[in-house]
């Protein structure tokens, strides 16, 4: 069962569950962003696998023609080809390294989501006393959840005061219990959005 759910700790110590990846996939902004970083990656690829193109069409010209060249003419043409292929790296780097354009968009777009989740899940959490939240798609063992314990809709509904949430009635769990929040998943903007401030409808 994906979700979160309560269980009862030594010492009358509540816990829950979240499935930060159900929560997520209900959040069109989320899948929005989502859309926007894919997008935007997909672009990058495009470009880089076509100076790749050109690189390897110089390496077979040189390769054909290096016969006929002379000794200066091939120091120039390895010149020529070293360097695009460091500028190839170097552009590479920029978009998806480390700390390059793809990470600095997911932390603009998806950063101030997380935050509003977790405010969320707190909220929730103190409302109703619970000592540990823990996250089940990060990888927590889980054999069994009895759904009547489900309270992920409540945690979506108090994101729903800060930002636009699938409706109650339409959010669906599509995703495996073993994928990660981290992938992405979930509807693409198929399901109605419910208003900021409590639009949610209440089962």
């Amino acid at each position: 069962m994906l979700g979160v759910t309560k269980l009862q700790a030594q010492g009358n110590q509540k816990i829950a569950f979240i499935d930060t990846e159900y929560i997520l996939q209900n959040i069109p902004e989320y899948t929005d962003a989502q859309e926007e970083i894919n997008q935007m990656s997909a672009n990058w690829v495009k470009e880089l696998r076509a100076l790749q193109n050109k690189i390897d069409k110089l390496k077979r010209d040189y390769q054909t023609e290096s016969v006929l060249l002379s000794d200066d003419m091939k120091n120039r043409r390895e010149t020529e080809i070293a360097e695009k292929e460091q500028a190839l790296a170097d552009l590479q780097s920029q978009y998806f390294g480390p700390e390059g354009e793809l990470f600095s968009k997911k932390i603009e777009l998806i950063q101030p989501i997380q935050e509003k989740i977790y405010n969320a899940i707190q909220q929730v959490a103190q409302v109703k006393n619970y000592a540990f939240v823990l996250d089940k798609a990060a990888g927590n063992t889980i054999l069994y959840c009895n759904e009547k314990f489900d309270i992920s809709d409540e945690v979506l509904d108090e994101i729903g005061n800060v930002m636009q949430t699938v409706r109650r009635q339409d959010r669906q769990r599509t995703n495996n219990v073993n994928n990660a929040a981290s992938s992405g998943g979930g509807n693409k903007g198929s399901s109605p959005r419910a208003p900021k401030g409590g639009g949610d409808e209440k089962k």
